[in-house]
Parts: C-alpha cells; sequence; structure tokens
C-alpha cells in the first residue's frame, strides 16, 4: 500500500512539473494605447448543440434555441451600442443553423472564432482533422475570413498547422501566456477565462446536467458586484478580464440589463480596452515574444 501511494504521489508531482514546464507567463504587459487592463467580451454560440450531445430534454433544447433566435441578437445589439467588439465563438453547425446571426456578427467587427464542428472533438485523428476543417469552412464562407482562434479541446500540433494561434480554453492562469506541447513545440497564446466570470455558473439550472440543488439561478445584481469586484481587482493589477458568455443564457433581457450597467461602470475607469480575442493574442504575439526558443 505505502509503495503504490509513494508510485502515486511520484507520477502526480511529474505530472505537476510537465503541465507547469508547458507554460510560459508573459508577465507584464503593455497594452495598446498605454491601456491599464485589456477586456475581452466572448460569447460560446453554443444554441442546443451541447444539449443535444448530452441528449437533454426538449424544454432544455429549447433553452438553447432562445439564444439562437433570440439571445444572441441581444448580445449583438448590446456589444454594438457600447461601440465593443466581441469574440463569438462558433460551432461549424451553428453556421448552418443560425446563418445571418453569424453573418450579422461579422459585418458588425466582431471576431467569428472556432468553438468545434458540434461542440465536440473526436479522438480519431482524421476525423478531428475534418470536424476542425469543415468548422474554418463554414465560418470563412459565412464571413469571408479563416478564425485564428478557437475555444476548444482541438490538439494543439493540429491547430497551429491548421494556421490558429490562440486558443481561450483553459484557467491555468490569471492572464495571456504562451501554451507548447510537452516537447516544446506547435505555441499558441492562451487566453484564459475562469467559470468565476461565466454566466452558466449563476444564472442556469441542470448545468451540464447536475442537479437542480447544485445550482441556484444568482440575482443579477449580485452578479454583477461580483464582476465588478473581479475587474477592479484586474484594473488596479494591470490585467485582462475574460467574461464568457452564453446568447441562450445572457441573452434573458434582465442579465441584459445587468452587463450594460456592468459596461457602463468599466468605461467609466481610465485605460480599459476593449479588444477582441484576436486583437489581444496578435498584441502578445508582436510586442511580447516568447522568449523559449522557437516553435
Amino acid at each position: 500500500m505505502t509503495n503504490s501511494l509513494e508510485a502515486e504521489i511520484e507520477a502526480l508531482a511529474t505530472t505537476a512539473v510537465t503541465e507547469v514546464g508547458r507554460y510560459e507567463p508573459i508577465g507584464k504587459i503593455h497594452w495598446p494605447g498605454g491601456a491599464q487592463i485589456a477586456v475581452n467580451f466572448t460569447a460560446d454560440f453554443d444554441a442546443m448543440l451541447l444539449r443535444r450531445l448530452a441528449n437533454e430534454t426538449p424544454s432544455q433544447l429549447a433553452k438553447g434555441e432562445f439564444g439562437g433566435r433570440v439571445g444572441i441578437w441581444r448580445l449583438l445589439e448590446l456589444f454594438d451600442g457600447h461601440g465593443i467588439k466581441a469574440t463569438i465563438f462558433t460551432p461549424g453547425r451553428i453556421c448552418e443553423l443560425y446563418p445571418q446571426a453569424v453573418a450579422a456578427a461579422a459585418r458588425s467587427g466582431h471576431e467569428i472564432a472556432d468553438h468545434m464542428w458540434e461542440h465536440r472533438v473526436p479522438k480519431e485523428p482524421d476525423l478531428e482533422q475534418d470536424h476542425l476543417r469543415k468548422a474554418s469552412d463554414a465560418i470563412a464562407r459565412l464571413t469571408g475570413r479563416r478564425p485564428c482562434g478557437t475555444r476548444s479541446w482541438h490538439t494543439p500540433a493540429l491547430l497551429k498547422a491548421e494556421g490558429f494561434i490562440y486558443n481561450s480554453h483553459g484557467s491555468v492562469r490569471h492572464g495571456p501566456c504562451y501554451s507548447t506541447t510537452a516537447d516544446g513545440g506547435d505555441r499558441l497564446v492562451e487566453l484564459p477565462f475562469h467559470y468565476a466570470i461565466d454566466d452558466a455558473m449563476f444564472y442556469n439550472f441542470a448545468w451540464l446536467q447536475s442537479e437542480p440543488g447544485e445550482q441556484r439561478l444568482s440575482d443579477p445584481d449580485r452578479v454583477l458586484e461580483m464582476w465588478w469586484a473581479g475587474f477592479r481587482q484586474q484594473h488596479r493589477s494591470g490585467g485582462y478580464f475574460n467574461i464568457c458568455l452564453h446568447p441562450f443564457i445572457s441573452g434573458r433581457a434582465l442579465r441584459i440589463a445587468m452587463l450594460d450597467k456592468l459596461i457602463e461602470r468599466m468605461k467609466q475607469l481610465p485605460g480599459v480596452w476593449f479588444g477582441t480575442c484576436a486583437d489581444v493574442a496578435r498584441h502578445c504575439i508582436a510586442h511580447h515574444p516568447p522568449q523559449r526558443g522557437p516553435s
């Protein structure tokens, strides 16, 4: 038993060292125009896709469909009204289901980024490549531009080979960093987000098939104060803030009103840069390049 425990601890330690070695922190980032903080408003435009994969009930599917019919349009109106360019992480299938919304977002100058073909990454390498290429092609047909970023579990080597420069999927740090594979190759910019700034954690019953008792519907004013406090902390330290929204969740009227208040507060403070994820990734590459050898 002791030998088994020691072996398990040693394996965990080895894994931890390996994982830490995969990430290169950038440190203090000098944002454009002397800005003190970069803010990414991001939306995962899943609609009902994740619900379908989980074989959820028709009522849950209907919640997702609200995002494509109503929620996404409310978010676009909110962002456009404030002059903010957001990043819309969009599965390829959504380009088929809600093409008008995706095209409208692109026309408004929002970044349309990859969110997998149907919100999953196949284990088979050939099929994974097929899914990524189909999603990229679908986005390019609607927007005239291939995505350069993703929020996904796609393998770094494939993303790099297909021309991607960033992933916004992990929570390894509070700010942008560089991620590599274990051998130091296939480097991408990592733009982390955290579930503490994810609307689904506060506004959705039965999220990912959780039991009703595990989650509650939070008052929007409570979420406003939590996110405002998080933003203020990063603003004081000169950092980065990545807000993860879902059109079928934050597209509800009261939550749109909350986001409107949050943005108004943010705009009252000096040195706030509202860029897309691609803007942030390209700025990091151009002005804070990696220091650990070529990728």
